[in-house]
This record gives C-alpha cells, structure tokens and sequence, in this order.
C-alpha cells in the first residue's frame, strides 16, 4: 500500500496525555485500533483497560463501532492532508453480570423509626 494512503492517528487519553502517532491501512478495524491502544497503553496510568472491549474511542463526537473502518470513520471535511487525526479514548470496564436471583434466606428490611416528643 503506498505510504500517502494511511492515514496518521493518536489517540487522546483521559488524562491529556497521548499514545502514538501510528500509521494505519484504511482497511483497519476499529477492534484492531484498540487492540493496539491496549498493548500500548502507559504502564504508570490510575485507570489501564484489561481488554478491548473496556475501550470506547471517540471521533467527531460519535463512539466507533468494532466491525468500522480507519476508512469508514474518517470525517471527510474539515481535515488537512498529511494531518493526525486524534481520537478520544474512554476506559470503561465491562462490568460483572449481575445477579438476576435474590438470596430467598434475606431477610427483609425493617423501617425503624423513633420519635421523641417532649
């Protein structure tokens, strides 16, 4: 693929801070995108991602579906030739399934009022 046609992409994390610039093939999936910010991701951070999928990224305001393209989410105005492109990194780790079953031996709760008149 010739070197014009990638395109250059950085990604802005929480805190300011930025991993790359990276060369990417239009043909690259966003999955790939985050696969790449997880291996890459700063070792000193509060707050890393355990997998891809605890990765939303963010261009022109809309989050990145996995299964799109650099090509397909591309903002076709508005950029100049040969510029990064910055894209919005957002941790957010899958959360845990829920318990959909009540504990039957819970006891309810009681409402406990006191009232003092004098």
């Amino acid at each position: 693929m010739p070197e014009e046609d990638l395109v250059e992409l950085k990604f802005r994390l929480y805190d300011g801070s930025d991993i790359g610039p990276f060369r990417y093939s239009p043909a690259s999936t966003v999955a790939m995108l985050k696969e790449r910010i997880v291996f890459e991701w700063p070792k000193d951070k509060k707050f890393a991602p355990k997998a891809a999928n605890d990765i939303k990224l963010i261009n022109a305001g809309k989050i990145l579906e996995n299964n799109k393209t650099v090509g397909q989410c591309r903002v076709p105005f508005g950029e100049l030739p040969k510029s990064v492109i910055t894209m919005h990194v957002v941790v957010q780790p899958s959360l845990p399934k829920a318990k959909t079953e009540k504990k039957v031996d819970e006891a309810p709760k009681k409402n406990l009022c006191s009232c003092t008149i004098m």
